[in-house]
């Protein structure tokens, strides 16, 4: 399986404050592993939409985190713009790229719907895939009424109850959480600034008005020039270049045309290959006469043979990251990925068919435990540079003495957690590692058992690493229960390997 890929695209109600949306940004690029690939923000809409992508876990602590900064920045009451909205965080979809299903999707906009609405006292409404309700699967549903209507209407309206929090807005709204497919925001300015005329040609797109499918659309105006502003949930069954053409029709009805046309956020480039091809007439295309990919197939050969060692070179450097916590997650993470190969092997066999749900399950957890401690490594490495940032900070004044001294002990203390947590992913390994032993391909178990000692070695290494962090606070007493778990989990994980060498040599005869 490939590794755990899903993109997030949150909309955030603000755009024309500069400094507010670079602190939303900057929320998001805290958490190690979460990459921004693109910031869009419209004057006129008031909005920005930021595109990341990750790992799952990742990406939706960096979802919460922005989340909470909007909701500390943007107050609604004080809010206009064109776009419709309800919440500081008007919307936030999880998509799926690789190694990851909708339905994990799902679980994910399910959970953070549940922490926003906990911890910061947001109503969360779920959405697309994630609607707990049909009449919920359109974000228009939900938005009806914007902000100001729904103020009002939640404190009286079952109907506006949200899936989650209470049914009361603040400053920060409410805010739709989902799971959906890839989705093109696609605007087209006409040559007019009649804002009736983009209203209209947006009538004759959109689904629900009995336009195209898989086409959402509304006319706006933006810069003095009527807009068709568009969401595209399906470009392979509603191909853009059909929409384009059916927008140039209907502006010649009313004597305009397509000045020009604007992406808001990233699109897949399928999407533009199928509308060069539509329009080139290029039928007998394939993508692999592309220059670029080609280019990008050796690049990507070249790269994976230059990577293959490279922690282990930084592993072996100078530098004191990453460490031992990181090599401790990076141990465990090759455990599981091991515990996924010998289920792989275990499908398909009629010898072991009555296990196969077992094995695919495993498979599943594997895989899923093995992106989690992929992404403690680079976690662990950062805990100690933001240990680094503290030791840092001016000293000058007996007050700065104070604010470095507490800040060095916060980093102490979320240094010694990371790797608690990477213990914690471990032992579930391990516990994987059991049932491949039991239940997997012989021919594989051998490397069940490599499985259960490589994720063993993980717990104790990173269980060293929250001793001889916690040894370091000033207060160690406050985190005496991390050490009691921490050292129970090191039992625990001498047991099962004990248990997993007991079903090696009792299914081989090897003693």
């Amino acid at each position: 399986m490939p590794k755990a890929l899903v993109e997030c695209i949150p909309n955030f109600s603000e755009a024309r404050r500069t400094d507010v949306v670079d602190k939303i940004v900057a929320s998001i690029q805290t958490v190690a592993g979460v990459q921004v690939l693109d910031k869009h923000s419209d004057l006129d809409h008031n909005r920005t939409v930021i595109t990341m992508v990750g790992a799952p876990d990742a990406v939706e602590e960096a979802a919460f985190r922005s989340i909470k900064t909007a909701s500390e920045l943007i107050n609604l009451d004080e809010h206009t713009g064109a776009h419709p909205r309800i919440g500081a965080t008007d919307v936030v979809p999880f998509v799926p790229i690789s190694g990851i299903s909708m339905a994990d999707c799902i679980v994910m906009a399910q959970r953070l719907g549940q922490r926003v609405s906990e911890q910061l006292s947001i109503p969360v409404y779920l959405y697309e895939e994630a609607a707990s309700r049909p009449d919920r699967q359109n974000l228009e549903a939900i938005r009806k009424g914007q902000y100001e209507g729904l103020k009002a209407d939640i404190l009286v309206n079952p109907e506006r109850k949200p899936d989650f929090g209470p049914s009361r807005l603040g400053t920060a709204g409410a805010t739709v959480i989902g799971a959906r497919a890839p989705l093109i925001a696609f605007n087209i300015y006409l040559t007019t600034n009649d804002l009736s005329i983009a209203q209209k040609i947006a009538k004759a797109m959109r689904h629900s008005s009995g336009g195209f499918h898989f086409i959402k659309a509304m006319g706006v105006m933006v810069d003095e020039r009527a807009q068709v502003s568009m969401n595209m949930t399906n470009f392979k069954q509603t191909p853009m270049a059909r929409v384009v053409e059916a927008v140039r029709r209907e502006a010649e009805r009313y004597g305009v045309g397509i000045h020009h046309s604007e992406l808001v956020g990233l699109i897949p480039q399928d999407a533009l290959i199928d509308a060069a091809v539509w329009y080139t007439q290029l039928d007998g295309f394939k993508p692999d006469q592309l220059l670029e990919n080609r280019l990008y197939e050796v690049a990507q050969s070249e790269a994976v043979q230059k990577s293959r060692f490279e922690f282990l070179d930084q592993l072996a450097s100078a530098d004191p990251t990453p460490g031992g916590g990181s090599a401790a997650a990076y141990a465990a993470a090759s455990g599981a990925a091991l515990v996924a190969m010998v289920g792989k092997v275990t499908l398909g066999k009629k010898k072991y068919a009555e296990v196969e749900p077992q094995m695919k399950r495993m498979i599943e957890q594997a895989e899923k435990l093995r992106s989690q401690l992929q992404n403690a490594v680079a976690e662990d490495a950062a805990s100690f540079d933001g240990f680094l940032q503290a030791v840092r900070l001016p000293k000058d004044t007996q007050e700065q003495m104070t604010a470095r001294t507490a800040a060095m002990e916060a980093a102490t203390l979320n240094a010694a957690r990371v790797p608690f947590h990477s213990a914690q992913l471990c032992l579930e390994v391990m516990k994987l590692a059991l049932q491949a032993a039991e239940l997997g391909n012989l021919n594989a178990i051998s490397d069940a058992l490599s499985a259960g000692a490589l994720a063993a070695g993980g717990v104790k290494s990173a269980a060293a690493n929250v001793r001889i962090n916690i040894h370091n606070l000033e207060n160690p007493d406050a985190a005496n229960e991390l050490i009691t778990k921490v050292l129970s989990m090191v039992d625990e994980s001498i047991l099962l390997e004990e248990n997993i060498l007991a079903q090696f040599v009792s299914r081989t005869g090897i003693g």
